[in-house]
């Protein structure tokens, strides 16, 4: 009798042939927290560490057709939303969330434009993804310019980014962790606000390393394999940060391709989590 299982966690979200960024930083971010990663592909990526040369979007009915069926059968504890590409994705998408009796804590990550600087987001879809995908979510995870493209502001101080955070929470949305990896000088400091009125400041010395590729998508992800652990959304992000923080600097002198590399995910993996099933 099966009396066990792992935390599971499902990202929807591109592939990066790679290997670096999108759905399979994503497995290595989750695993290398102790859940179980499943996957719903929403393009396919030509794209290596120098960038990305070409977008093929999967099918809207695929890609809804790949959510259900983890759905169905695997019942994730958490998800992840990564690169969607277009309305037609989003607009399906938030369809069949919308349609069930129970949403799991979800993590959009709003990817709008790889490391390399490749668009991941057509224009006529940011409004969409506001609109439909925001208030379904429990976090949302933004740089700074996706926030200023959402808000058509400016947003590049941490006053700033305090006001960014406020305006963004009211697109629907539960907590807003507003990311200022683009703001001048040596530390790194992001913006956690939740609709609770919690609110934090992380903030860390700036890793020097061209090796960033998929840092985004490996944080979203670690949220989400935290909060399908059963952290509360300050704490899974507290902890996400140290992970990926590390995880930058163990892979900051290593050479993998001759662009921007990735991180080091494995830096120190923890065994698949176990846990009755009866546990909430």
């Amino acid at each position: 009798m099966k009396t066990t299982k792992y935390p599971i966690v499902l990202s929807i979200a591109g592939s990066d042939s790679s290997g670096g960024a999108g759905i399979q930083a994503d497995l290595k971010a989750a695993s290398a927290l102790g859940t179980y990663a499943a996957t719903a592909i929403t393009a396919v990526t030509v794209q290596n560490t120098l960038g990305v040369s070409e977008v093929h979007p999967v099918p809207p009915q695929v890609v809804v057709g790949q959510v259900q069926a983890v759905m169905d059968d695997l019942h994730p504890d958490a998800l992840k939303t990564g690169m969607l590409y277009s309305k037609e994705i989003i607009s399906a998408l938030c369809g069949f969330l919308r349609s069930m009796p129970h949403l799991p804590p979800l993590v959009c990550d709003p990817v709008m434009v790889s490391t390399s600087g490749h668009k991941l987001l057509q224009d006529d879809a940011i409004q969409s993804m506001v609109k439909e995908l925001f208030p379904l979510s429990s976090l949302i995870t933004p740089n700074l310019p996706e926030a200023e493209t959402v808000l058509g502001r400016s947003v590049q101080t941490p006053e700033e980014m305090e006001t960014a955070a406020r305006k963004l929470l009211c697109c629907g949305c539960k907590a807003v962790l507003l990311k200022g990896g683009h703001l001048s000088g040596g530390r790194m400091a992001d913006y956690l606000l939740t609709d609770a009125g919690e609110s934090k400041w992380f903030e860390a010395e700036r890793t020097k390393t061209s090796n960033t590729h998929g840092t985004g998508c490996s944080l979203s992800s670690a949220i989400a394999a935290l909060l399908a652990q059963g952290f509360s959304t300050v704490e899974a992000v507290e902890k996400a940060k140290a992970y990926i923080t590390q995880a930058i600097e163990a892979g900051a002198e290593v050479e993998t391709g001759g662009g921007h590399g990735p991180v080091n995910h494995f830096f120190a993996p923890i065994p698949l989590i176990k846990r009755p099933i009866n546990t909430p």
